[in-house]
């Protein structure tokens, strides 16, 4: 795959849930091209293009990320942070998608500048209805600033 231009940036470190997510967005044909990051490390190497991808154009950036919050060493609080407070990435539409409806996450994320929380619902139908909304929204109808 060409890691230059993606639609969807998915960071997810639970292996079954991405997987999930990924099964959903194919089902919808919701996303001609995904990278899946395994942790808030890879992910941030992507985004800024450092580490394995220090080649990268950082101009070409994901059309969404849909970010889990809780990963071990650098969670998504961390990763939310750096992307909204750097002005060449900050425009990206970031969706907050976890299991977790705690107030501290979901306000936490909204201040740093989520453009949306989304919490996973239990069962998978529900899921990829709701995975295909979502993803229909921010790569169909939303008009991106860039």
């Amino acid at each position: 795959m060409d890691t230059n231009q993606i639609d969807i940036l998915l960071v997810e470190d639970n292996v079954d849930e991405a997987e999930l997510t990924i099964r959903a967005l194919k089902k919808n044909k919701a996303a001609p091209s995904l990278m899946h990051m395994t942790s808030g490390e890879e992910a941030l190497d992507y985004i800024f293009c450092q580490g394995d991808f220090k080649s990268r154009n950082i101009q070409n950036i994901p059309k969404l990320i849909l970010l889990d919050l809780k990963m071990p060493r650098v969670d998504g609080i961390e990763i939310l942070r750096r992307i909204k407070w750097d002005e060449r990435t900050k425009v990206i539409p970031t969706v907050i998608l976890t299991s977790s409806k705690e107030d501290r996450d979901i306000i936490k994320s909204y201040q740093l500048g989520a453009n949306s929380y989304f919490v996973k619902p239990v069962d998978f139908e529900g899921f990829v209805k709701a995975i295909s909304d979502l993803t229909r929204y921010w790569l169909e109808l939303n008009q991106p600033p860039y």
